[in-house]
């Protein structure tokens, strides 16, 4: 098959399973997009570790937590608990003479992922008993997968930056899912149609705020870290994963790596794709 008939198979595949709907929800912000959802475990006891799911879409509006409630459905039906954030995203303004969705809102949606992971402790205790926030792996898919390793190397950004922490967040580790891993590569591949350069508000802006942004900029992290990459993925080339682990390994961090073959970019995410299995044994291996 084709990369590009594969593509098409494999998001009309992982786009065709109905919505499901949370156990809980909690606001961490006044916001609407400022929500996270809660799936408890199927059948599980307590203790249970707490799986945090980022979405990707490329930072836009059209893309929201939804297209993930199938995954995290599946994850809790595994045994975990599961927390489902939204966040703030693009919005349709004029684009190149049209009205196109742009990627990202600088600093919202970086604002947004800092704010929803620091109230998670206390929300997850009043959403999902069953969890041990102590027991916490935070998972990303696409431009998520982006955010997730953002959201756990926060403690290496500069001091003065506002989303610093002062040490690293309390997490057993990090998968991250055909992630928008490395902007220089991203924006050579012009990834997503130059979602990065909107998500920092363009050109100019580029190296100052990669410098804050960028995953292969930030390490390294000290956090147990693992990559889950389709080979045949056209929407976030393997080059950019591959970039993020050789970034990592030159700083001194071994980052997991595994790629799949004949996959491309949406059945990481599909419960009825055989990747999807991989994930969740990833996430298993971190989070016992």
């Amino acid at each position: 098959m084709e990369p590009a008939e594969r593509d098409a198979a494999e998001e009309a595949s992982a786009f065709s399973h109905p919505a499901v709907a949370p156990d809980a929800t909690a606001a961490y912000g006044d916001h609407p997009d400022q929500l996270i959802d809660f799936y408890a475990p199927r059948g599980a006891g307590t203790g249970v570790p707490l799986v945090v799911l980022l979405h990707g879409g490329a930072w836009r509006g059209p893309y929201d937590r939804t297209h993930l409630t199938p995954l995290a459905d599946f994850l809790a039906r595994r045994g975990f608990a599961v927390a489902n954030v939204e966040y703030r995203r693009g919005s349709l303004l004029p684009q190149q003479g049209g009205d196109g969705p742009v990627a990202g809102r600088w600093p919202d949606t970086f604002d947004d992922v800092a704010a929803a992971l620091d109230a998670l402790p206390l929300l997850v205790r009043d959403a999902v008993a069953q969890a041990d926030p102590r027991r916490t792996v935070l998972a990303g898919h696409s431009a998520g997968g982006h955010l997730a390793l953002w959201a756990a190397a926060r403690h290496v950004l500069p001091a003065d930056s506002p989303w610093h922490t002062p040490g690293p967040p309390p997490l057993r580790g990090v998968v991250a899912l055909a992630p928008i891993a490395d902007f220089a590569t991203a924006v050579e591949l012009d990834v997503c149609g130059g979602a990065v350069l909107q998500l920092l508000g363009g050109q100019p802006e580029l190296s100052a705020r990669s410098a804050h942004t960028d995953p292969s900029a930030l390490l390294p992290t000290g956090i147990a870290t693992a990559v889950v990459q389709g080979r045949d993925d056209i929407v976030v080339p393997p080059a950019v994963a591959e970039a993020y682990v050789d970034a990592a390994a030159k700083a001194g961090e071994t980052v997991g790596f595994t790629l799949l073959e004949d996959i491309g970019h949406f059945a990481l995410i599909d419960p009825a794709s055989d990747a999807c299995a991989v994930v969740a044994e990833e996430l298993a291996q971190l989070a016992y």
